[in-house]
């Protein structure tokens, strides 16, 4: 089975999917829970859909309760429908990553190191992130998906990712916690983040807030 793995945090568990499924295998593990968008025409951004929620499915099922599929609200942040959960999902095919929390707001991304992370980084670093990624396209990636993360923790879509979303400097390793801040007008909101490196992808998920 393509789950590569699931780990349980108190309160919280995060997973990793590794799509190998035609779309049928794995429509049919969900029934008719879902339905994907007819706006999803793509073959693999339509297996990225059903892995993901087979994946939180697993997760769901994992911490004892039952997935009754996936709502959406109006920022296109996505929730378990029925629970009082958060979810954050995220897709680089052909893997998925997803992370659970049973009360606080959650950030996972995740992306597989290519070189237009070189192109994009003076639009979206600041220039002591920049500087301090260098010519690592591993670091690049631990940046970019730090910044994504941090920005589905916000659960909006109003930030600039080189002023409001900020990673301290950090020394790469094949995982690690870094630094990252929301900063919104006057308000610093700090963010725990963890990082690990895989062959292929890299993955950053904000931490756990309780104590």
């Amino acid at each position: 089975m393509p789950l590569e793995k699931i780990v349980h945090e108190p309160g919280r568990a995060w997973g990793l999917w590794h799509i190998t499924e035609h779309e049928q295998e794995l429509s049919m593990r969900l029934g008719a829970l879902e339905r994907v968008p007819e706006s999803l025409t793509h073959p693999n951004k339509r297996l990225e859909f059903w892995a993901g929620r087979v994946l939180v499915k697993e997760i769901l099922e994992s911490m004892k309760v039952s997935f009754r599929g996936i709502v959406k609200d109006d920022f296109g942040k996505p929730f378990p429908a029925g629970l009082d959960y958060h979810l954050s999902l995220s897709h680089s095919y052909p893997y998925v990553a997803a992370l659970v929390d049973t009360k606080h707001s959650v950030g996972i991304d995740l992306e597989q190191p290519k070189e237009k992370l070189f192109r994009i980084a003076p639009r979206v670093f600041a220039p002591g992130e920049l500087h301090d990624a260098g010519t690592d396209l591993t670091k690049h990636c631990v940046y970019w998906c730090a910044k994504e993360a941090m920005l589905k923790v916000y659960g909006k879509k109003d930030l600039v990712f080189a002023e409001n979303l900020l990673v301290s400097p950090f020394s790469l390793e094949g995982e690690g916690d870094i630094h990252g801040k929301i900063i919104v007008e006057d308000q610093v909101r700090m963010i725990p983040l963890h990082y690990v490196v895989y062959p292929n992808f890299v993955v950053v998920f904000n931490q756990s807030e309780e104590i």
